[in-house]
């Protein structure tokens, strides 16, 4: 397990911070995950318990959250693949408590944001950011082809 820093800025720090060694001291192994470019959506912690099976944890800070646009696009295809997401806010036993109910990102879903997007409208979105992609793609080769031809003639 890293260490985690504590990070004035991000008041989610100390939330992760304080989590760890709270779940430590009750016997979970945790990993901090590290959002980047490369991958984004990822919960804040993956913890394993030998006693409780595994788990992961997003900290957020109560009343003052929000989910990122690839949280709102991964975590309804994680739980449609059997990935169980749990959002905790502090280090105390009655969120503790939490992570032995059902999964519990969906609670966290705000009424205002609009309706939590379902997996169907999610996997026909993805198909349709490829697909463009895609396309996008094969015009570019199309030009490459056309310029290195015009080059070669």
């Amino acid at each position: 397990m890293g260490n985690i820093k504590r990070n004035n800025s991000r008041p989610e720090d100390f939330i992760k911070a304080d989590l760890v060694e709270f779940l430590t001291a009750r016997g979970w192994h945790v990993e901090a995950t590290h959002g980047n470019v490369y991958q984004t959506g990822f919960p804040d912690l993956y913890c394993m318990h030998t006693q409780w099976d595994d788990r992961w944890i997003d900290c957020k800070v109560a009343g003052r959250y929000k989910f990122t646009r690839a949280q709102i696009i991964k975590w309804p295809l994680w739980e449609l693949h059997k990935g169980r997401i749990w959002i905790l806010t502090a280090a105390t036993d009655e969120e503790y408590a939490k992570l032995f109910k059902p999964p519990n990102f969906r609670d966290y879903w705000k009424p205002s944001w609009g309706k939590l997007p379902n997996i169907d409208d999610l996997l026909r979105a993805i198909d349709e950011e490829n697909n463009e992609e895609l396309l996008r793609r094969q015009i570019e080769e199309e030009d490459n082809d056309a310029r290195r031809s015009e080059r070669n003639s």
